[in-house]
């Protein structure tokens, strides 16, 4: 399940259920993202001052 890069809260989302463009936003601190892949899993922060944070699932399952 991805996290929110601001709070690092869980995203309430089903991978299965979301489409490129959909916006999610976290329950915990309010900070939106854009659904830019799905196919793995891509989200990019939409409020202006973010510097292209992305979250990447290929990238977190690197880390584990």
């Amino acid at each position: 399940m991805p996290s929110c890069l601001e709070c690092e809260n869980d995203l309430n989302l089903e991978v299965d259920e979301v489409e490129e463009g959909d916006i999610v936003t976290c329950d915990e601190c309010g900070t939106e993202y854009e659904v830019v892949g799905v196919e793995p899993l891509q989200l990019a922060r939409t409020d202006e001052d973010a510097d292209d944070e992305l979250y990447d699932e290929e990238e977190e399952e690197d880390e584990e």
